[in-house]
């Protein structure tokens, strides 16, 4: 048995949420999301997003896009900013991914099993260095995160003195010592190759010939189709800088270890702005950008206690952000990362990078020409940053939403900020006799026009309370045998089940002020 399979990588519940593999569990058998091509045994990286996780996503989407171009945040000098939004193509002109630098230098280093064939992203993984005899165990760098694993893991090297093992970067591994090594899932030493350059786009051709003169990628993100427009909404759509460019839509990666369900997968969504600014107030904006993002983050439900910033160290930035404000990612506490965090969006000032970049490359000016000011100039704006993974997004919520109850039927339910819920609300006759299918079916028509409403007729009572609870829907509305008399419902409320009776003709009114709040 490898060492990897030694000590298990399952996820460990150490913060007192839900394993990962309970919630991953859930989301399929409630149908929030399948694996893709699961009937030809699946595609690893990829995944569909099902009948409530697509309302779920689209809920999150939403708000975004309101939040962020629609209704934008109001500025320092206490107006609404400017932000325009755009859908840009998923494929563009190869040139492009050659100026922003990813046909060059988007790549990561990985390692090869020589035994197993499995592949590796060598900054992903740690070594635990014997120091008695000079052994070398590399690890998925996951399977570090929790200190009960580490003990686990320390054990497996032969010796309960953590002190005389040392946990280092992979990549700090001299290649000379990789015969010592004992790979991730195997007992022999010596089967892992020297690092070596991947890229991560996904290669196409366009047109019928498919020569290598056809090549192109499907993007690896959303940022640079925003670049490529700036111009066009500059010449055409009355902005000023300081204004904003925002998108939704997917990206594509080939990750040598797509891992934890859909936080790092090959296809997801993100919701990306670039904030065009003059260089000299960019770290104003900076600071405005990471403070307005993380209470965005609250404002859809996640916690305050699960959330922190982080600034990226000068050797993990990305080229376009050294020599600025850098990077501040907002991270979660993910269940696999528990007690840790990991990234949920990023904030990164990316200087006048790209702009130069596609100006140098396309031959064409892009210099903003500013003639509110005496005289009039010329500079290149600078850029600001916040791109959220919408997919991380998803998966935040539902986190943040499962909450374990042994006192109800299901063990557990979802609880979402109401405005978020996939569900709003459920109608249910209590009786299939007795007239009530008829108030209810008619509640049903009248509330299905105002916000998500399901009509559920299966199973007793008590069994379509526990899977609302396990959908998080906020409120069950119950049609039973006084409705007829009294023309009132029992509506039953998620996270506390108390129930309250309230007037048919109040329930509309009852269920969009709490969607609000």
């Amino acid at each position: 048995m490898g060492n990897a399979q030694a000590v298990s990588q399952t996820n460990v519940d150490v913060s007192g949420k839900v394993p990962m593999d309970d919630l991953v569990a859930l989301c399929k058998r409630r149908g929030f999301i399948f694996p893709a091509s699961e009937i030809y045994g699946g595609i690893n990286g990829f995944w569909d997003f099902g009948p409530l996780g697509v309302l779920l996503k689209n809920n999150l989407r939403d708000r975004w896009w309101n939040d962020m171009v629609l209704c934008p945040p109001i500025g320092p000098d206490g107006e609404p900013l400017q932000i325009q939004g755009i859908d840009s193509a998923i494929i563009q002109n190869p040139q492009a991914w050659v100026a922003s630098g990813h046909v060059g230098g988007f790549s990561d280093p990985m390692v090869d099993c020589k035994l197993t064939k499995l592949r590796y992203r060598a900054d992903h993984l740690v070594a635990v260095v014997d120091e008695r005899n000079g052994q070398i165990f590399a690890f998925n760098q996951d399977v570090l995160e929790e200190k009960a694993t580490l003990k686990k893991l320390k054990k497996q090297a032969g010796t309960d003195e953590l002190a005389k093992l040392k946990v280092v970067p992979f990549t700090t591994i001299a290649v000379f010592d990789y015969a010592k090594v004992i790979g991730p899932d195997t007992d022999q030493k010596g089967s892992l190759t020297e690092p070596k350059q991947f890229n991560l786009m996904f290669k196409t051709y366009v047109g019928a010939t498919a020569s290598e003169d056809d090549k192109a990628y499907l993007r690896p993100e959303t940022a640079q189709g925003i670049f490529l427009n700036y111009k066009a909404i500059v010449d055409n759509m009355r902005v000023r800088v300081p204004f904003g460019i925002a998108q939704i839509g997917k990206a594509f990666r080939n990750e040598v270890t797509p891992r934890n369900f859909i936080y790092r997968s090959r296809e997801f969504e993100q919701m990306e702005m670039e904030w065009f600014c003059h260089p000299d107030d960019a770290a104003k904006w900076f600071e405005f950008w990471v403070e307005t993002r993380k209470k965005w983050w609250q404002a859809v439900g996640v916690s305050v206690a699960n959330l922190q910033t982080r600034k990226h160290d000068n050797d993990e930035l990305s080229h376009y952000a050294k020599g600025g404000q850098g990077t501040i990612d907002i991270e979660y506490r993910f269940p696999f990362t528990a007690p840790g965090f990991g990234e949920l969006e990023g904030i990164a000032h990316r200087r006048d990078f790209d702009l130069t970049q596609h100006q140098e490359h396309s031959k064409t000016k892009l210099e903003y020409f500013d003639d509110s000011v005496q005289p009039p100039r010329r500079f290149m704006p600078h850029v600001i940053e916040p791109a959220a993974g919408l997919t991380r997004g998803v998966l935040a919520v539902l986190a943040e939403a499962y909450t374990v109850d042994a006192s109800r039927p299901s063990g557990m339910y979802l609880k979402f900020k109401p405005s978020m819920a996939p569900v709003k609300a459920a109608v249910l006759p209590l009786l299939n006799k007795d007239g009530l299918p008829e108030i209810a079916q008619k509640l049903y028509y009248s509330l299905r026009t105002k916000f998500v409403t399901e009509y559920d007729t299966k199973g007793n009572i008590g069994k379509r309370y526990a899977r609302h609870d396990e959908i998080g829907t906020p409120f069950c509305i119950t049609v039973d045998t006084d409705t007829p008399k009294d023309h009132a419902a029992t509506i039953r409320h998620r996270d506390t089940m108390a129930q309250e009776r309230v007037s048919l003709d109040k329930i509309e009114e009852f269920v969009s002020k709490a969607l609000k709040e």
